[in-house]
């Protein structure tokens, strides 16, 4: 038994020092890298708006509004982040786009050149863009009531009040509401809820991803200000597939613009301002891609959902493009 003890042991540590030795040269070279690594910096506070933005971007009018032709878009800022099937996506969202980030998000955008943000009204969120310009912040805010829309408009008069007297500088009426509002035939009280805000003084447009909603919009001269109008192409791989397209918009597969061309040449005759939407296919087209894309078919303003680290490259991205687009379409703002 001894003997067989004996073999035991000197097995096991002939195994046992080679590993051991070849520990000890890991955890010696993860030493010294560790004794010449520079100490890193403690971690940053959150940024606050500056008194004037280190970088610019091109504007446009909208109603007398001056917009960035790169507006900061409010899904992400809401969790809302159109994910397909990945559902954990939407808590992961939620977890990193605290209240602070995004006030940190909303001054990043400023200093950058972005001074509007288009968002829906997510009471979080909204009470983050009044703290932010509690602080200092300029941020101009283009947002769509979620109210309810019936004949009277008394819900949807009231929140829209509520967000005029808040300090919202332009309303437009969600493509969640516009669609079916159109499909319906319902274009007087589509253009009532757009004379309800131009009557409390800011500029008021109209949302839509159906592109029959801005052709009866037109057809019926809606007093819109300017549209919200989704607008990619399908060139992505997990992009629409033509029996797979079967109505405006889809969750899975993902897309928001059903006919990519019938929007560009419908859009091509539409004098009002256009801000296109969902450019990026809800991430699956690279941001480059999607910038060029819009601006040279038309769009006169692109908005853009981005976390805080994505800004300041998308910015000068966008920055670049502009300086070289090739469209057909007039800008109209």
């Amino acid at each position: 038994m001894d003997a067989k003890k004996d073999r035991r042991e000197f097995m096991k540590q002939s195994l046992l020092a080679p590993a051991a030795a070849a520990a000890a040269l890991t955890l010696g070279a993860g030493a010294a890298r560790a004794q010449n690594a520079p100490t890193p910096a403690p971690p940053a506070a959150g940024p606050t708006p500056s008194a004037t933005p280190s970088a610019s971007l091109p504007t446009g009018n909208i109603a007398g509004m001056t917009v960035s032709r790169m507006l900061l878009g409010g899904n992400l800022l809401t969790h809302f982040t159109h994910s397909r099937d990945l559902k954990y996506v939407y808590n992961l969202c939620a977890h990193y786009n605290t209240d602070e980030k995004i006030m940190e998000t909303m001054a990043l955008a400023e200093d950058n050149g972005i001074n509007t943000l288009s968002i829906h009204t997510v009471p979080r969120a909204l009470a983050a863009m009044r703290e932010h310009r509690r602080r200092g912040g300029k941020m101009q805010w283009i947002i769509c009531p979620t109210a309810e829309i019936k004949p009277g408009l008394e819900e949807y008069r009231k929140q829209v009040r509520e967000l005029v007297d808040d300090g919202t500088d332009s309303i437009y009426l969600w493509g969640v509401r516009t669609d079916p509002m159109a499909a319906e035939g319902k274009m007087d009280l589509l253009a009532e809820c757009v004379e309800c805000a131009k009557e409390m003084g800011v500029p008021s447009g109209v949302g839509a991803h159906d592109l029959e909603a801005i052709k009866k919009c037109e057809a019926s001269k809606v007093p819109a200000d300017f549209y919200i109008k989704t607008f990619h192409h399908h060139n992505y791989p997990s992009g629409p597939k033509p029996g797979e397209i079967k109505g405006a918009y889809d969750e899975d597969p993902g897309y928001w613009c059903k006919s990519p061309q019938e929007t560009i040449d419908v859009m091509s005759k539409v004098e009002k301002p256009w801000i296109a939407f969902k450019i990026m296919a809800a991430g699956a087209i690279p941001p480059k891609d999607a910038f060029q894309y819009v601006f040279d078919n038309g769009a006169d303003h692109a908005l853009v959902g981005m976390f805080d680290f994505e800004i300041a490259e998308d910015t000068a991205l966008m920055a670049n493009v502009l300086k070289k687009v090739n469209r057909t379409r007039p800008w109209r703002s």
